[in-house]
């Protein structure tokens, strides 16, 4: 066969596999049957989804057998609370994703907020509650790190004595550039530094394929202190089908193999024109 005629013939070819892809990903949650087997604790952004009046998006999810939702904050646990809904990761106390612990001008902010809140979370019968580092801002890694243990250490007792964990975030520098929580082996010392069960890392997948790759070996290493996990496809943070570069089944096999009792919660964009489909393909996929 000449070259010209196999580059033409190899075009044309990949041309039908990339179709025939495309068309399977967008028909899979269609063409399974949605039944969650429930190895897995899922929940779902609230944020991804939130061109849907939350009341109707919480009927969504009783009707999916789905009970939990991540990122709500106290406004709207009464509304979770109407439809048996567990609010899986609490917000509120927050400044900014930009504005956190280590940056010691923020600490007396910071400790107020979270001492209001953490006793409500767990009035409310909820158990995570999310916060951040805050930019570098020009401040050394050793340095920020300190910050956060000594700002943080002034609130985990409190969490201790309420049963609330604390969880940080990691993000990637792609869309969150200089944030200094960015990578897993920064998170976990600073996890080891507070030494208290009641304090872990949020690891989004997504973040971290993008800053730093090898998910299922920083799974196996690092879940001790891993308290939470989200997800979403790379790159663009989309359905977490065959358009991207994770294969999550391989990813959730692995966070279910650490004995992970926690949640897992999608948190990508949908681009179907049915967003309910995309996030039931979602669910089938992280379903083990």
């Amino acid at each position: 066969m000449k070259r010209r005629n196999f580059i033409t013939t190899a075009a044309v070819g990949s041309a039908g596999l990339a179709s025939a892809s495309a068309m399977a990903s967008n028909n899979y949650g269609q063409s399974k049957e949605f039944n969650l087997k429930h190895n897995i604790n899922h929940s779902v952004c609230e944020w991804c989804f939130n061109d849907i009046p939350l009341e109707d998006f919480l009927k969504t999810l009783n009707e999916l057998g789905v009970k939990a939702i991540d990122l709500v904050g106290p406004k709207d646990w009464p509304t979770l609370k109407k439809y048996d809904i567990h609010c899986s990761m609490c917000n509120g106390a927050e400044i900014s994703l930009t504005e956190g612990w280590n940056n010691p001008k923020y600490h007396e902010q910071l400790i107020k907020n979270y001492t209001e809140m953490i006793p409500k979370v767990a009035e409310a019968g909820y158990t995570n509650l999310i916060c951040f580092s805050g930019n570098r801002d020009g401040m050394n890694d050793y340095v920020g790190l300190q910050n956060c243990v000594d700002g943080l250490s002034q609130i985990i007792p409190l969490a201790e004595e309420h049963g609330v964990v604390i969880q940080m975030e990691l993000f990637n520098q792609v869309n969150h550039p200089d944030y200094m929580c960015d990578n897993s082996l920064w998170g976990v010392e600073l996890c080891k530094h507070l030494g208290s069960d009641n304090f872990k890392l949020l690891f989004d997948i997504y973040h971290m394929q993008i800053q730093e790759g090898d998910i299922i070996r920083s799974i196996q290493n690092y879940h001790p202190y891993f308290g939470h996990y989200h997800t979403a496809g790379v790159p663009g943070r989309h359905e977490i089908d065959e358009t991207q570069e994770l294969y999550y089944p391989a990813i959730i096999k692995a966070i279910h193999d650490t004995g992970f009792k926690g949640y897992v919660a999608q948190e990508f964009i949908a681009t179907w024109d049915d967003k309910i489909e995309a996030l039931k393909d979602g669910f089938m996929r992280c379903d083990i």
